[in-house]
């Protein structure tokens, strides 16, 4: 889907509904605009459903202040428009008050965007606007005034956060950014590990990660098994969204074709609308003509090579298994009989071992040890099917949250013991 090419109405819509059923707003919570090219600033409503907006429904603001529309604008369009007249680079606007960030607004505190190396590039610096009646001018010119500094990212006292951007996607994009690393770093808290960011050094390291550097191929015939693969990724890549394994530019899938070949994510396309098309082919090294694969496609490459047992491989950032990634604490899979079954041991690697040495990471991979975690940085599954790679990661997650569940009951983790595990390993002919 070409986001830009929709009507701004349709885009607010859009974007709103994916705030309302990802749990990041409520009923009537929540603010989007987008000015347009003749200064016209498009608005959602105020005291309209948030879950069902039409596109009739968005409002309009004209340059002379001539509001348009069925309804009212949002109370809060006054901070809109004052942010519009001072940084005239910024052409959509986005509020919302997702549980983990409100947290974060109601301790007055900023989510360490340092644990995460995306959240600090997309983020950048963080301002804190001070608290002041919603809808006020005095709330405008707080939010505002930071914004006139130069950030584009505003958190809000009591209130939640304000993300500017040049587009809606874009601050759609760094907005669920910001969401995940507080979610992360909540879930983290909760453990009670050492919490540890990225150092300088590793995060100049990081930003050298670019689009991967291939030649292209044409072809134009496809066989039923690619057609079936691109299918069925798409729809698992759709449900690891919708259960927020990935987010919208974040998490890669990948499939081995019977000739060698694999089918993989694209770079920089949102993962909600992802369709067959989208993916890549990669075939002898070398990438399907006009497409751009995951910059992780070297690490996948290797892998298939490393255990032909192998058929998936997933890269994903689930929240509350990047809580273990980004601390000391140690994940351990010995919780329940399945958990154990499918994971086995999840080991943690190093930071830039999946850009920086995929053939070594590469080597660690295999179907006897399928799984593991690169410290602020990724979860890794590999599986016989994409099923089965699909099942671990949801595993590991799930084993993760409850752990951090267990954590918040200040109780301690009893584990199965060796005995216990020598038993499922015999029955199941894990040996």
């Amino acid at each position: 889907m070409n986001f830009d090419m929709l009507h701004p109405a349709d885009q607010i819509v859009k974007i709103m509904n994916r705030l309302y059923y990802y749990g990041m707003t409520t009923t009537t919570g929540g603010n989007l605009s987008i000015r347009d090219a003749d200064g016209t600033v498009w608005i959602s409503p105020s005291g309209v459903d948030k879950g069902s907006l039409r596109r009739e429904d968005i409002m309009q603001i004209k340059p002379d202040g001539t509001i348009v529309g069925l309804h009212r604008p949002s109370v809060e369009y006054p901070f809109h428009l004052a942010i519009y007249k001072k940084r005239p680079d910024i052409g959509a606007v986005l509020h919302a008050h997702p549980p983990a960030l409100v947290a974060f607004s109601i301790a007055r505190k900023i989510p360490d965007t340092s644990i995460i190396p995306d959240a600090g590039i997309l983020c950048g610096k963080i301002a804190m606007a001070a608290y002041a009646l919603p809808g006020s001018k005095k709330l405008g010119d707080n939010i505002s005034t930071e914004f006139e500094s130069g950030v584009n990212t505003v958190m809000l006292e009591n209130h939640g956060v304000v993300i500017g951007a040049k587009d809606l996607f874009a601050a759609f994009m760094n907005f669920e950014t910001l969401d995940y690393c507080a979610r992360v770093q909540i879930n983290a808290s909760i453990l009670g590990g050492k919490l540890h960011g990225i150092s300088p050094k590793h995060m100049e390291m990081f930003k050298l990660k670019t689009a991967p550097i291939m030649q292209e191929f044409s072809y134009s015939v496809h066989t039923g098994e690619e057609l079936a693969v691109r299918r069925d990724m798409c729809d698992l890549i759709h449900r690891a969204y919708g259960n927020q394994l990935f987010t919208s530019e974040q998490g890669t899938f990948s499939c081995k074709l019977s000739d060698g070949s694999f089918i993989i994510t694209p770079l920089g396309k949102d993962r909600m609308y992802l369709e067959p098309e989208d993916l890549v082919l990669i075939r002898d090294g070398k990438r399907e003509s006009g497409k751009m694969p995951s910059r992780s496609v070297a690490l996948h490459e290797n892998i298939y090579k490393t255990d032909p047992d192998i058929r998936t491989v997933i890269v994903a950032h689930p929240p509350h298994l990047m809580a273990f990634a980004v601390t000391d604490s140690g994940f351990d899979a010995r919780l329940i009989p399945e958990s154990y079954i499918a994971l086995r041991t999840v080991r943690k690697m190093p930071f830039g071992s999946t850009f920086m040495q995929p053939a070594l990471l590469a080597r660690d991979i295999t179907m006897q040890k399928p799984v593991c975690l690169v410290e602020n940085d990724c979860a890794i599954a590999a599986g016989t099917s994409l099923l089965n790679a699909f099942d671990r990661l949801e595993v590991m997650e799930y084993s993760a949250k409850s752990l951090v569940q267990t954590k918040s009951l200040g109780a301690g983790v009893v584990k199965i013991n060796d005995d216990e595990v020598d038993e499922i390993e015999t029955a199941f002919g894990l040996k």
